[in-house]
């Protein structure tokens, strides 16, 4: 990341990686990359909570012709920034566990249950997480993606 800016080939291939590792075929997904300001509006009007947050997710689970809508995954860079900060690792990585905590939300689980649904939640995302740890937006993205679509 550069200037506050994400390299989209870096975050289409995670997410293409994700998917492929969860045997996931013909599906779609959106990811916004926001600010604080326009998650808290969001967060207030679809959650009812009036304070920012790292990450929202839409789930939508609707068929398109062969595909299916998973939905959409909303990032603060403000909140993702500040948290790669207190955690103690960079911005991307915070952006990469944040749209992969996105994900395993558009698939249907919520760790906000408890309980077995909670594990179930960390248990996938530890996965991705584990899975994923090698890619790095400086090393990784454009040699997969040619792969992918050819």
């Amino acid at each position: 990341m550069e200037r506050g800016r994400v390299r989209r080939r870096w975050l289409k291939a995670l997410l293409l990686k994700a998917l492929d590792l969860l045997h996931l075929k013909k599906v779609e997904l959106s990811l916004y990359i926001t600010t604080d300001q326009v998650i808290r509006e969001l967060n207030r009007e679809y959650r009812g909570k009036d304070k920012p947050t790292d990450v929202l997710s839409f789930p939508i689970g609707e068929k398109v012709g062969s595909f299916t809508l998973l939905g959409d995954i909303v990032i603060s860079w403000d909140t993702a920034k500040k948290q790669a900060k207190e955690y103690g690792h960079s911005t991307e990585e915070e952006i990469k566990r944040l749209a992969l905590h996105g994900l395993v939300h558009l698939l249907g689980y919520d760790h906000e249950l408890g309980g077995e649904e909670e594990r179930k939640f960390f248990s996938l995302e530890n996965y991705l997480l584990s899975e994923l740890s090698h890619i790095a937006p400086w090393s990784w993205g454009a040699n997969f993606l040619k792969r992918k679509n050819s």
